[in-house]
């Protein structure tokens, strides 16, 4: 696999197989890319279970917050790394021992060893992306913005 260029039916197959994300580094905080990111994802009709030790037992919307992927009660298809390149070589190792299909290592984390280990052990594997931003490209919502900002559009607008 080439992870410096991802073909767009790569993608699309991982976000249209998924339908539980576990987040590792979600955060409570509403103003953390990861808050958006996992709203985002619910929004669309995932299930994204939050993954965070230092907010273990609380509530991010509306999912309890487990202090590591051994400890999430539910299967789940997909891990979505929100931590550094380092930390990515654990978790992925934890994915791939939990039985996840997909590790997908948000923007600015690679770890290509990582990468290698769950290849080797049938996962697919993403690298510095976001799904968020690419559920939204290939479904044609993204604007020059990053976001639907429901501005720009083909149909008149009504007095």
């Amino acid at each position: 696999m080439n992870h410096d260029a991802y073909g767009d039916d790569y993608l699309r197959g991982i976000l249209k197989s998924v339908r539980t994300v576990a987040m590792v580094g979600a955060s409570p905080h509403w103003n953390r890319p990861s808050y958006f990111v996992m709203k985002y994802l619910q929004a669309k009709g995932y299930r994204v279970i939050p993954v965070n030790p230092g907010a273990t037992g609380q509530e991010i919307l509306g999912e309890t917050t487990y202090a590591a992927l051994r400890d999430v009660p539910v299967p789940y298809e997909m891990v979505d790394i929100f931590r550094n390149s380092e930390a990515a070589g654990p978790i992925t190792d934890e994915a791939v021992a939990c039985g996840a299909k997909t590790v997908w290592m948000q923007i600015g984390v690679r770890n290509d060893a990582a990468a290698a280990r769950a290849e080797a052990a049938g996962l697919t594997v993403v690298m510095n992306r976001c799904p968020k931003i690419e559920y939204s490209r290939l479904c044609g919502e993204l604007g020059w913005s990053g976001v639907n900002t429901g501005i720009i559009s083909s149909k008149r607008r009504r007095a």
